[in-house]
């Protein structure tokens, strides 16, 4: 079989809030709101065929295809959407849209706050997943889609899917959480503080208002990948694909100085990251996830499912990904099967941590 790419695509944008403000789980309210949204296939004529896809920590909303025709900008999980791919857009209406909070054309820090003609910076209040997800509802509402027929996404998207599934079922028909979890550990939260505490360090940061100044907290932000970036791999492909080789030279120099090539990865994919996100956005957003916990208000995650019984599951996780271990998504299962939910259980085999999976900006 031929899988194709869904072509050129355009991403779209939509502003709600202008009238009354949209207000936020943590009581504060913004308005307007603008969310960056893209879409792939056609819209059938009752509206039942829509997947939504949520991306992760420093996803956009360009998930498939050549953005505006550029071959070097493909969607981050092109490899899924398209003409025959997992998510057919022969078959299927796929939207995508970037999270409130993050930097990729929706509403964030980077965003000029309307009363002071300025970047919001640290004005911008904090956002959770939940506030996220019913950003995403009203554009469903704003492209007439009552309900969809899936909700799928990974890591920062799994939690926005289980947040479709726990607290708006009545809208979803299936839902697939990939090496995510239904609560952040203190062992994820403490991998967000060190992240958080980089950027907090680099002096160009300012706290937060460095948007007109000619240093932005790169080096902080860099540092904040580099860790994060860790967590994505394993103990065993670290040693598959690096080892203890050396880059570019034969011998230790005994110096400080990048000589191994896994300090030259890192290095790379982190100085890559801040030519694209922002310190800002990676806060908020590592905020919103270490914010997640589906086990409150009610104390336990089968009875916050409790109304989403009617809901498909298809819960997959990744044997070697520490980030969230198989047993995030086992302890899932088993709310999801008490809760009497429909659930299927894929727990992939791989020694490349969530790596394996392929996404170009999963996380």
């Amino acid at each position: 079989m031929h899988h194709y790419t869904v072509g050129n695509v355009t991403t779209e944008y939509f502003t709600f809030a202008e009238d009354e403000p949209f207000c936020l789980e943590s009581g504060a309210s913004i308005g307007p709101v603008t969310l960056a949204y893209e879409t792939y296939g056609q819209l059938n004529a009752d509206r039942s065929n829509t997947i939504l896809i949520s991306h992760a920590l420093s996803g956009s909303a360009h998930a498939a295809g050549f953005l505006d025709g550029d071959v070097e900008k493909v969607g981050w999980w092109d490899d899924c959407i398209g003409p025959g791919k997992a998510f057919d857009t022969n078959r299927f209406f796929v939207i995508c849209s970037n999270v409130v909070g993050s930097c990729y054309g929706s509403t964030g820090p980077a965003s000029v706050d309307a009363t002071t003609g300025k970047p919001f910076g640290l004005s911008f209040p904090v956002v959770t997943v939940g506030d996220m997800v019913r950003a995403q509802e009203k554009l469903l509402d704003y492209l007439g889609i009552d309900r969809i027929l899936c909700v799928a996404g990974g890591s920062m998207g799994g939690m926005q899917v289980l947040e479709w599934a726990a607290h708006h079922p009545a809208r979803v028909r299936a839902a697939i959480p990939i090496a995510t979890t239904a609560v952040h550990s203190p062992m994820l939260i403490a991998f967000s503080e060190v992240g958080r505490q980089a950027i907090y360090a680099d002096p160009a940061w300012n706290h937060g208002a460095y948007y007109d100044k000619p240093n932005k907290p790169d080096a902080g932000l860099a540092v904040a990948r580099m860790v994060g970036h860790i967590t994505y791999l394993s103990e065993e492909s670290m040693h598959l694909k690096f080892g203890r080789r050396l880059q570019g030279m034969e011998k230790y120099g005994y110096e400080f100085e990048t000589e191994f090539e896994i300090e030259s990865y890192l290095k790379y994919n982190g100085l890559k990251f801040t030519r694209r996100f922002d310190a800002n956005s990676y806060l908020y957003v590592t905020k919103a996830m270490d914010y997640f916990d589906l086990t409150q208000p009610t104390g336990s995650l089968a009875a916050t499912f409790a109304d989403a019984s009617h809901v498909k599951f298809l819960v997959v996780s990744f044997t070697s990904d520490w980030l969230y271990p198989s047993y995030h998504s086992k302890r899932l299962v088993s709310a999801l099967t008490a809760a009497g939910a429909d659930v299927t259980y894929l727990d992939v085999k791989s020694s490349w941590g969530m790596m394996h999976f392929c996404w170009r900006s999963i996380r």
